[in-house]
């Protein structure tokens, strides 16, 4: 299988990089910046951490002409950026491509729908943590699950191939009949930790040792669950507000997203996490005050990058 993984950041250099390491497939890196790319193609991708160290060479292109139809293309960009991505990549796509997101946050499905039809996008998420050390260099700091599906929750053996190829990377993948109900829990899990961590620059264990955080983590995840209630939409989990808690344990060490791109003063992913739940909170007539005030804290982070006192 021909497979064209688009984003070159800390998630997308851990999938590139284990996908040629473990498996035989034909295997692309798509980058927007010609560096970048020249970069990595020099000095192979480098994978540190919990999975061990190694480096690897693969192909990367920022050009999709250079690499040509592709059989799945899997989206790794920031969610900010699905749209740009989906305009970029036509050179990738044909009838028969398959089009997977691995990435955070509300809203990156319906994009790839709009651009490329319900029938060939493939919905997913991962709680494997990777944190971006440099061009093409990353620590693999956490594991968990791979979960993907389709949207009508059909299962089809393209499904089953891609779960099968991802498996033998090394980032275990089920598949779901209910994929909309995983991607909202992973929001309901993001929504209590990623801007949390952003403002306070705690490691994600961090947050539920202090109670002014603990507390605000809580009720930023009680507004998440009316919302998602609202929707009539089914969580695979009782008790969110302790399976956000145990994330945030079992992921202690982790340097979350949201606080890697607030350290290196990049714009976030907030809107598509917190500032989702906002919007979703006022189209229902749920209130959403802990949630607005997190969005709205974040953002002003992301706009005094350069105006912060220095001591």
């Amino acid at each position: 299988m021909k497979i064209a993984v688009v984003g070159p950041g800390a998630l997308g250099c851990l999938i590139a990089g284990f996908l040629k390491n473990k498996t035989k497939e034909d295997i692309w890196l798509v980058d927007t910046s010609e560096e970048h790319a020249r970069q990595i193609r020099n000095n192979s991708i480098k994978i540190e951490g919990m999975s061990g160290s190694f480096s690897v060479k693969l192909n990367v292109s920022a050009d999709p002409k250079e690499i040509g139809l592709c059989d799945l293309v899997i989206i790794s960009v920031k969610s900010y950026s699905t749209e740009d991505a989906c305009k970029s990549i036509k050179d990738l796509v044909g009838e028969h491509t398959h089009i997977l997101t691995l990435q955070n946050g509300i809203g990156n499905v319906q994009i790839l729908d709009d651009y490329f039809g319900k029938e060939n996008v493939i919905a997913g998420i991962t709680n494997h943590g990777s944190t971006l050390l440099g061009v093409g260099h990353v620590r693999h700091a956490g594991k968990g699950d791979t979960i993907i599906g389709k949207d009508d929750g059909k299962m089809s053996g393209t499904l089953k191939s891609v779960a099968n190829i991802l498996t033998k990377a090394g980032f275990e993948t089920k598949i779901s009949r209910d994929i909309d109900s995983v991607i909202w829990g992973k929001l309901i899990i993001n929504v209590g930790i990623n801007a949390l961590t952003a403002i306070t620059k705690l490691n994600n264990g961090r947050l539920i040792e202090y109670e002014g955080s603990r507390s605000l983590l809580r009720s930023a995840v009680q507004e998440a669950v009316k919302v998602v209630k609202r929707k009539r939409v089914k969580i695979a989990y009782d008790d969110p507000i302790q399976k956000v808690e145990s994330v945030a344990k079992a992921t202690a060490a982790n340097v979350s997203s949201m606080l890697q791109d607030v350290l290196n003063k990049k714009r976030t992913e907030i809107e598509f996490i917190n500032g989702a739940i906002v919007r979703q909170g006022k189209a229902l007539g749920i209130p959403t005050p802990v949630n607005e005030a997190l969005t709205n804290l974040v953002k002003t982070i992301e706009e005094s990058y350069e105006k912060v006192v220095k001591q």
